[in-house]
């Protein structure tokens, strides 16, 4: 069972702050800036209502992303990495959340994933959220993001590569849907760590500057630490802010108060600030920091014959050129393959498998050495696949899991407990993977393995959980959606269970695993909540309406916001 860890009742905050007389207000205060934050400012904003978002990382500028992936350089403070028990999560740290970091492939959810049942054995899903009535909502995110269907021209010679290995052993591959300006990206390869070029649609370039431009308010390098209520009974947000350069130092703290907060920190820092707040606002509901999915994330190394390359699929590369060399392939991922992303499979045999690229470092650590006789991600043998670096290329596996991890009692401060001046925390979340996600990881392992083997093309072997635990850059599911007050702290309009006016809108809401990159769900999701929150906002008697467009067309200042009718909620449209 995914609830199998007892948790700890929170104590009692040890960093209270001294309130002042009159505390700053706003009417809504948005706790995070990544996908679910942005797209709830910008709508509430632009409906009216003051926003002031909240966000722990710095602000960073298309001119600060360094081409490097040296410490203390640009994705060092826009990553956040937090250890677990069993589980490491890789998130965004900035301005923009995950959106700066992320790959930018935005593919629907499929169909089956919203009638899964997980562990609990009953639908995991709100009965009024389908892909069907999902979709008029993932069609507004691919407006505001300029999602496009890429071509085969499109690809990068990785996701060519793993397209002729998938066709070579029978299976099928399709080009990602992606959140990408062709036109203006240059292949620099460091799309992961943040774009100087604004090819990638990262928030920071649509959502964000539309929120600015209706007049919100973002400040970054503020941690939030809890909530506690007013006489009036709002909402007293305490924050303490954070050095912009070592992010274990507080420069601060201070006290502001709203009448509605929205919840968008991430799946790793959601739970904790709602745990750390429950002496304050009273009990939380139980699946407030439980049931975290990893989206059943797994990571492949295949190490290639250059010289069967060439023989088996016909493909070669230039005399210099590093097409996949762990990270020098220019964009993210490029091609999948969706052959077990099939309804009619068992839960847990569904999965996708999608080209990827990893920075040397992390990924150079955790890639084991094919075939060893003695330890497989140290030592000897290891030594020697490391020289053929240039030749690796990675495969990441989106699964389904089980949903078994639970967070323990809250740090002091902030999600985890900073180690390093960057980047490197030790979090207080514990995830022993079920039978049922080792069995959809060995399926996917297998797969993988027998695609880029066949006829000699490339030595496969997983990513070693020896070291960090599994690990994940999609963190879902610690503050769920859902219908049974038992296993879900939101209900179906995203509002937290017997606390209202306090709204969940980032990865935490999502039920469980996706089998796909998960950016498009979460923004589809967060769409959705919007006009739920501004009718919460207008209970609470803030002036706020709903109807903006999509924020296309805000890089260079606002523009008439014309009012926008709701989808009609069974309108159905296909990708």
């Amino acid at each position: 069972m995914s609830d199998n860890t007892t948790q700890t009742e929170p104590t009692e905050p040890t960093d209270r702050i001294e309130q002042p007389e009159q505390p700053e207000q706003t009417d809504v205060l948005v706790v995070g800036s990544g996908f679910g934050g942005a797209i709830a400012a910008y709508h509430l904003a632009a409906g009216g209502a003051k926003v002031t978002v909240m966000e722990r990382g710095p602000w960073l500028q298309p001119k600060d992303f360094e081409h490097d992936y040296k410490l203390g350089s640009s994705y060092t403070r826009a990553f956040d990495f937090v250890v677990g028990d069993g589980m490491s999560v890789l998130g965004g740290n900035c301005v923009g959340g995950g959106s700066v970091v992320y790959f930018a492939a935005m593919p629907r959810a499929p169909h089956f994933v919203f009638d899964r049942k997980g562990s609990i054995g009953r639908r995991m899903w709100p009965e009024s959220v389908s892909r069907e009535s999902l979709d008029p909502w993932y069609e507004r995110v691919e407006e505001a993001l300029s999602v496009n269907q890429q071509d085969w021209e499109d690809a990068s010679y990785a996701g060519g590569l793993w397209a002729a290995a998938c066709h070579h052993s029978g299976r099928t591959a399709n080009p990602l849907a992606a959140a990408i300006d062709n036109s203006k990206c240059v292949n620099c390869n460091f799309m992961m760590a943040g774009c100087r070029f604004e090819a990638k649609q990262a928030l920071t370039v649509n959502y964000l500057p539309g929120a600015l431009a209706h007049g919100a308010e973002i400040r970054p390098l503020h941690e939030i630490q809890y909530l506690t209520r007013t006489a009036e009974g709002d909402y007293r947000i305490h924050f303490n802010t954070v050095d912009p350069e070592d992010y274990r130092l507080q420069t601060g703290s201070g006290v502001i108060e709203a009448k509605i907060v929205v919840l968008a920190a991430g799946a790793a820092a959601t739970p904790v600030i709602l745990q750390r707040s429950e002496g304050h606002l009273g009990t939380m509901p139980h699946a407030v920091g439980r049931y975290f999915s990893g989206n059943g994330e797994r990571l492949n190394t295949a190490i290639l014959n250059e010289d069967k390359v060439t023989e088996v699929l016909g493909l070669s590369r230039a005399e210099g050129e590093l097409p996949y060399a762990a990270n020098a392939i220019g964009k993210g991922p490029t091609v999948a393959s969706w052959d077990k992303l099939d309804g009619s499979l068992p839960e847990y045999s569904r999965y996708s498998l999608e080209q990827l690229y990893f920075p040397p470092g992390l990924g150079t650590i955790l890639a084991q050495a094919p075939d060893a006789t003695g330890p497989t991600w140290f030592g000897k043998e290891k030594k020697e696949i490391l020289k053929q670096w240039k030749s690796w290329l990675t495969i990441f596996s989106m699964t389904e899991d089980d949903n078994e991890g639970v967070f323990g009692p809250p740090p002091a401060t902030g999600n985890a407990m900073r180690i390093s001046q960057q980047m490197l925390g030790r979090g207080n979340l514990s995830y022993k993977p079920t039978e049922n996600t080792w069995h959809g990881w060995n399926q996917s392992d297998a797969d993988v393995k027998e695609i880029m083997e066949k006829d000699g093309l490339a030595k496969v072997m997983p990513w070693t959980n020896d070291l960090v635990g599994a690990y994940t850059v999609h963190p879902l599911a610690s503050c769920r959606m859902g219908d049974d007050p038992e296993t879900s702290a939101l209900d179906d309009t995203n509002e937290l269970r017997g606390h209202s006016g306090i709204f969940v809108t980032d990865g935490s809401a999502v039920p469980g695993a996706l089998t796909v990159n998960p950016a498009m769900t979460i923004a589809a999701i967060a769409e959705r909540a919007v006009p739920h929150i501004v009718a919460a906002a207008q209970r609470k008697g803030i002036a706020v309406t709903y109807g903006a467009p999509a924020p296309t067309g805000y890089k260079n200042g606002a523009r008439t916001v014309l009012p926008l009718p709701l989808p009609r909620k069974n309108q159905l449209v296909t990708v």
